[in-house]
């Protein structure tokens, strides 16, 4: 099996956006350029430095700063012996005591650079091992000082700590933001998971109140055939009496499984769930809250569980006025068109803008809740703010007994 080797990527390579993905790649061109003949110069004609001899410890000086942008312990590795070759050269050479030594001024530049490209990517570990090793080839050259140690000589050790410090908090940083957003990333996931889970459990008890309405319907009535019908068949009677025994055992049966999803909570969804006739009534209580409703009814003849659907969409959009937008105008208006029912709750812009929200944390099963209640009757659901401002939720149930169980 052979293995792949993950290609380094470049410092800042995951930033969003384009210049300050390319900003080290030119940082670090432009020190490459500027010091290369500038370190050349300084230490022929300042330093007396064979010409030679300059342009090579300016080439290994400056060039690995470009490959400080990918691998950037590698340049250093390339770029401290370049800096503590050249320190030990210039013993070879007579030059003023005014000039700094070990490292020059260019050397400095160029290794503050590097340092900060080391703080940004590497581990606290390797920035201390660096600036250990900065110090100790300060401090054991400083021996060797020509015209004796001052406080200029421990210059390099200074900045590139302070250069190595920043860099790694800035990093540090930034991989404590990156993963306190993934972790928000993973809790949003998660908190809609759980939300669709909980409103699943929400359509499955209400439809499991539905279907139990039905089937006592259909095992008391199966009872009592023989003593409300005169003259019955034994054999019609015989196959009411298994009728009667199927629909309890399937009755005893889906309370068995679905019973689980009740708990102390949810006694209060025994009663009768709310249908198109309750509409009018939320519409009300809405308006006596302080948003003007405007209610355009229809008298059909829905499947239960369509109603049920209809009446919480509309019960969560007039929820959503009152919470995001109080007091804006709002129309709801429920019609059939032949094989579906269409239900529309549209609103506009509130008179003044809300300080903050009603409600700080909502449910979380409003879009959520809706969509999987069209989504399991079989219609289709449009919801999205307006041009002008506002709100608009439309949705289509299908009537048809074939989309509804």
């Amino acid at each position: 099996m052979t293995l792949v080797k993950e290609r380094p990527r470049a410092l800042l390579a995951g930033a969003s956006r384009r210049w300050v993905r390319l900003l080290p790649w030119g940082v670090a061109f432009v020190l490459c350029v500027a010091l290369l003949p500038t370190t050349i110069v300084v230490l022929t004609a300042d330093y007396g430095l064979n010409g030679a001899v300059a342009s090579a410890l300016a080439v290994t000086q400056a060039a690995p700063l470009l490959l400080a942008v990918v691998r950037p312990l590698r340049a250093w590795f390339v770029i401290f012996a370049a800096d503590v070759a050249g320190a030990l050269v210039l013993l070879g050479v007579d030059f003023e005591e005014r000039l700094l030594w070990p490292f020059p001024p260019m050397e400095i530049v160029g290794y503050v650079g590097l340092c900060l490209a080391l703080g940004l990517r590497e581990s606290r570990r390797t920035l201390v091992l660096v600036w250990l090793a900065t110090a100790g080839a300060n401090v054991g050259l400083g021996f060797a000082a020509p015209h004796g140690a001052d406080a200029r000589s421990v210059l390099l050790t200074i900045l590139g700590g302070v250069t190595l410090l920043l860099g790694g908090a800035l990093r540090e940083r930034h991989e404590v933001q990156r993963r306190l957003a993934e972790q928000e990333t993973i809790s949003e996931a998660e908190r809609e998971r759980r939300t669709l889970l909980e409103e699943r459990a929400r359509i499955a008890r209400e439809l499991h109140d539905v279907v139990a309405h039905h089937m006592s319907v259909i095992t008391v009535q199966a009872d009592t055939a023989a003593y409300r019908l005169e003259r019955l068949p034994p054999e019609a009677q015989n196959e009411l009496t298994s009728i009667a025994a199927t629909a309890r055992e399937s009755l005893s049966e889906m309370r068995r499984l679905l019973g689980v999803l009740r708990n102390e909570d949810t006694h209060g969804e025994l009663a009768p769930q709310p249908d198109l006739t309750r509409i009018g009534q939320l519409v009300e209580a809405t308006a006596r809250a302080g948003t003007p409703v405007t209610f355009t009814d229809c008298d059909a003849e829905v499947p239960e569980a369509v109603g049920l659907s209809a009446y919480r969409i509309v019960q969560e959009a007039l929820a959503n006025v009152v919470r995001h937008a109080p007091g804006a105008p709002t129309q709801v208006s429920v019609s059939q068109d032949e094989d579906r029912l269409t239900v529309l709750v549209v609103n506009g812009p509130p008179p003044q803008a809300p300080a903050a929200p009603l409600e700080e944390h909502g449910t979380g099963h409003g879009l959520v809740g809706m969509r999987e209640r069209v989504r399991i009757i079989g219609g289709t659901l449009d919801v999205g703010p307006l041009p002008g401002g506002g709100f608009r939720v439309a949705a289509q149930l299908p009537l048809t007994e074939r989309n509804v169980t």
